[in-house]
C-alpha cells in the first residue's frame, strides 16, 4: 500500500520536542509541508519544518497560529493534536490549579485548536484530525486522575466531533499510546527493577518509540483511512491484553 501524502498541509502541536518532534519530522519525511506548533522551541528548527509559537489554551494564540497557517500554505489537511502534559498525585493532594492545568492543556487544547482547523477544513470538504489519548483512557492507574481524566475525555470529545464533522467528510480519531520513554515520564531513567515491572505488562516487551506513533499517524493521515473516524486506536504494544503478558517470556 502506497500512501502518497505528498504536499499535505499538517500541523503538529507540542512538536517543540519529544514525540510531536518526531511525528513533525516523519510528516515532513511523508512530501507533506509541516508546521509546528508549541509555546517554546527547545532545539534547532527541523529544516523544512514551519515552526509557529502557540498556546494551546489561549482561544487567540491558537486562532492566530492557524491564521498564519492558512495565509502560509491556505488549507489545514490535517491536524494531529499531540501537545499535552502529565500531573501526577493523588486526589487527596491535587491542588484545583494543577488539575486544572492538565484539563485546560490536554482537553482545552484539543478543543481548540480542532475547532480552528475545523472551520478551515469545512469548505474543501475533507481534512484529518487526530488527538492525543492514552492508555490511561481505558485502564488508569493510582494518583493519575487528572491526567486520566483529561485523555479520558480526549476520547468521548473525539467521538461527538466525529459525527458532527461526518457531513463535511473530515475524520476525527484518537489514539492511545503506550510507554514512550520522554523527558515527561522519565521511564528510560527508572532503575531496572522499575522498568522490568512496567515492562511486565506489555505483549511487545520493549519501550514504544515515537516511530511507533508516528506509523500509526501518518496512516490515520492518508486516504487509506477514509472510512475510518470515531475511534480509539491502541498503539500500546498490547499492554495488558491479558492479565499476565509476561508469562509468555517466562
Amino acid at each position: 500500500m502506497h500512501l502518497d501524502l505528498t504536499d499535505r498541509v499538517v500541523v503538529v502541536t507540542g512538536a517543540g520536542r519529544g514525540i510531536g518532534r518526531t511525528i513533525a519530522g516523519r510528516f515532513l519525511a511523508e512530501g507533506c509541508r509541516v508546521v509546528a506548533l508549541d509555546r517554546a522551541f527547545e532545539a534547532s528548527p527541523e529544516p523544512g519544518v514551519v515552526e509557529i509559537a502557540c498556546d494551546v489554551t489561549d482561544p487567540v494564540s491558537v486562532q492566530a497560529a492557524v491564521d498564519d497557517v492558512v495565509s502560509r500554505f491556505g488549507t489545514v489537511d490535517v491536524c494531529i493534536n499531540n501537545a499535552g502534559v502529565n500531573v501526577e498525585g493523588r486526589v487527596a493532594d491535587l491542588s484545583w490549579e494543577r488539575f486544572r492545568q492538565c484539563l485546560d492543556v490536554n482537553v482545552g487544547g484539543v478543543f481548540l485548536v480542532s475547532q480552528a482547523v475545523a472551520e478551515v477544513m469545512k469548505p474543501h470538504r475533507r481534512g484529518r484530525i487526530v488527538n492525543a489519548a492514552s492508555f490511561a483512557a481505558i485502564v488508569p492507574s493510582v494518583g493519575s486522575a487528572a491526567y486520566s481524566a483529561s485523555k479520558a475525555a480526549v476520547v468521548q470529545f473525539t467521538r461527538v466531533l466525529a459525527s458532527e464533522l461526518g457531513p463535511y467528510d473530515i475524520t476525527v480519531n484518537a489514539y492511545a499510546p503506550g510507554m514512550v520513554p520522554t523527558a515527561m515520564n522519565g521511564f528510560a531513567d527508572l532503575p531496572p527493577e522499575a522498568a522490568d515491572r512496567l515492562l511486565d505488562t506489555l505483549s511487545l516487551r520493549r519501550w514504544e518509540s515515537a516511530d511507533d506513533v508516528a506509523d500509526l499517524l501518518v496512516f490515520l493521515a492518508s486516504d487509506a483511512a477514509g472510512y475510518i473516524t470515531g475511534t480509539l486506536v491502541d498503539v500500546s504494544g498490547g499492554k495488558l491484553a491479558t492479565q499476565i503478558p509476561a508469562r509468555a517470556y517466562e
